[in-house]
């Protein structure tokens, strides 16, 4: 089935005419660019869509409402807008209270004198000069969302481990290095992932779950703060080294180019929320992760440094829905617009900030681009109209009603003898999503993979349970049982033998049979991309904060005792 025919499909087509209405040019290479202006609203703020040889010039305040407005009256809207938009993420526990930043803090700095110990320890059982005792050593540098300051309770860190030339992964980092944590009494829940795209540990430590892979760099000493760009330190590295800076490098990229950092945090929890609640995040099932929607956000408060918060989001969504892609994404204006060989050609390319020759890693696939595409016009329909009396927020964030949508899912179904052991099962068959993934496709031509991880309760063994939506009225199309073999041949493929596996099964199953737990929208719980397991029985209770992001003062107006009302005056 063309996804053609269904009606979100469309709308995004009727939008691309209006882009490109007249356009005789066959040259693909349409571009679309926002100016930087020096208004700071969308009271006087100014779009330029260059999109082939034509070009647009709106007024964004006549954009959303159809008529111009006093432009005092639009900027204290707009100024409520921003507001409410700041108390939801604090609401929604978005924002770290000080006792949890200092707790995440605390859990670094103990994990750098480890690691400072190991280098120390490894140098010692290679027999080196006694003098390199002294001079030796490594680091720990923090990326992911916890490097970009936009983490919240419940979230990960992602912490690179860097250490000199002669500390192997293979022995010293996943054996030594394991070994050391393993016997610490704040680590635990710890497991080796080597056959990931980027090897690494993963463990509790103090509680907080982290995520370790390692880099080697070709020196004895490294510094505390190394400059992953100088390149003194990156010749020579091997390939896993590169990759596993490639994050922290990105990281620091972004933070240097967008114009002001706590904007741009701002956006990005948002946009992460938006992602999450909508099912378009999760790079494993071709969806999104979080590099992809740091340099979406960053590109939009790079072009527009004195928008408001609510202007940038408004703007976010217009400029993606109307993207031509596979017209890639460029953080930088002043890097030439890179090559993309065909064999590595993506449905929505995305380049590293910090690489000119360099994308995000993507497994999107034919529907989960649509997916995305569509999100984005509605994001864009809902927030265009954003200065309209009856405007509200949690409309944007509504998750995403799949038992409304799909009268058809094909259940995934997981499990292993215990905990620990589900936890690396999981993960390896999360891996291969893609293949089975692409397989529907093939059968069905749509299917929609919810990143939800859900429980079933009815089964006796530790599991975990994926359900994802097919279109309705195919069920004849596809035998479960024949995907199964197929999607085991590819999880098989790879598959260390002496790890240890769980079962899998597959089956079809309609609307009605779904938990009440996937079932309604309002129970539904949102997680990270991980290996670790998931106890679908603890309901999330969101942290309450009192603290107020730094950038909320932007757009404090002057008057003492502000009243700020929800979205929608």
């Amino acid at each position: 089935m063309e996804l053609g025919i269904f009606e979100t499909q469309l709308f995004i087509d009727l939008i691309g005419v209006t882009v490109n209405n007249n356009n005789n040019s066959n040259n693909n290479n349409h571009s679309l660019r926002c100016q930087p202006t020096s208004s700071i609203g969308l009271a006087n703020y100014n779009i330029n869509l260059d999109c082939s040889d034509h070009h647009f010039d709106h007024n964004v305040n006549d954009i959303i409402l159809g008529f111009r407005r006093n432009p005092d009256v639009v900027l204290r809207m707009e100024m409520e807008r921003s507001m409410s938009l700041l108390q939801m993420m604090v609401n929604e526990g978005l924002v770290p209270c000080g006792e949890e930043e200092m707790k995440r803090r605390n859990a670094i700095d103990k994990l750098k004198k480890i690691v400072v110990e190991w280098v120390k320890t490894v140098t010692y059982q290679r027999g080196l000069p006694k003098k390199y005792l002294k001079f030796a050593s490594g680091t720990i540098l923090t990326y992911g969302s916890y490097g970009l300051g936009v983490y919240n309770s419940e979230s990960d860190i992602d912490a690179l481990c860097v250490g000199p030339y002669f500390a192997t992964i293979a022995e010293d980092f996943f054996i030594v290095l394991h070994d050391m944590l393993a016997s610490r009494p704040e680590v635990s829940e710890i497991h080796c992932v080597k056959d990931a795209r980027v090897p690494l540990m993963r463990f509790k430590f103090d509680g907080i779950s982290i995520d370790l892979p390692y880099a080697r760099l070709k020196v004895i000493s490294i510094p505390e703060n190394v400059d992953v760009f100088n390149p003194f330190f990156l010749k020579n590295i091997d390939d896993t080294s590169w990759k596993s800076l490639s994050g922290v490098r990105a990281n620091r990229s972004i933070l240097h180019l967008v114009p002001n950092i706590e904007v741009f945090q701002a956006v990005l929890r948002c946009i992460k929320l938006w992602a999450k609640r909508r099912g378009v995040y999760t790079n494993l099932l071709g969806f999104f992760g979080g590099i992809h929607l740091a340099v979406l956000s960053a590109f939009i408060c790079q072009r527009h440094p004195s928008a408001s918060l609510s202007a940038l989001i408004l703007l976010f969504f217009k400029i993606f829905a109307l993207w031509p892609w596979p017209t890639p994404v460029i953080l930088q204006d002043q890097i030439a617009r890179p090559l993309i060989p065909t064999d590595k050609v993506s449905w929505m390319p995305i380049q590293l900030p910090c690489s000119p020759y360099e994308f995000c890693h993507s497994n999107i696939t034919r529907s989960t681009f649509y997916k995305i595409r569509t999100e984005f016009l509605r994001g864009h329909m809902l927030t265009k109209d954003m200065l309209s009396p009856d405007f509200d927020w949690n409309i944007l964030f509504e998750p995403f009603p799949y038992a409304r949508r799909y009268g058809l899912f094909v259940k995934i179904f997981l499990s292993a003898s215990d905990k620990d052991e589900l936890g690396d099962w999981v993960g390896w068959v999360k891996s291969r999503f893609r293949c089975l993934l692409v397989k529907l496709e093939e059968l069905l031509g749509f299917c929609d993979p919810n990143p939800t991880e859900y429980v079933d309760t009815d089964a006796s063994e530790p599991n975990v349970t994926f359900y994802w939506g097919l279109p309705t009225g195919r069920a004849d199309l596809i035998k479960a049982d024949l995907v199964e073999e197929y999607f085991l041949k590819s999880v098989d493929n790879g598959l260390n033998h002496n790890s240890t596996t769980g079962t899998m099964k597959l089956s079809i199953v309609k609307e009605y049979q779904l938990p009440k737990k996937a079932q309604s929208v309002c129970e539904r719980k949102h997680t990270k991309p991980s290996w670790r397991v998931v106890d679908g029985n603890r309901k999330k209770t969101p942290s309450q904060s009192k603290y107020k992001p730094h950038c909320a003062n932007e757009y404090l107006p002057t008057s003492e005792n502000p009243k700020y009302p929800r979205a929608g005056g």
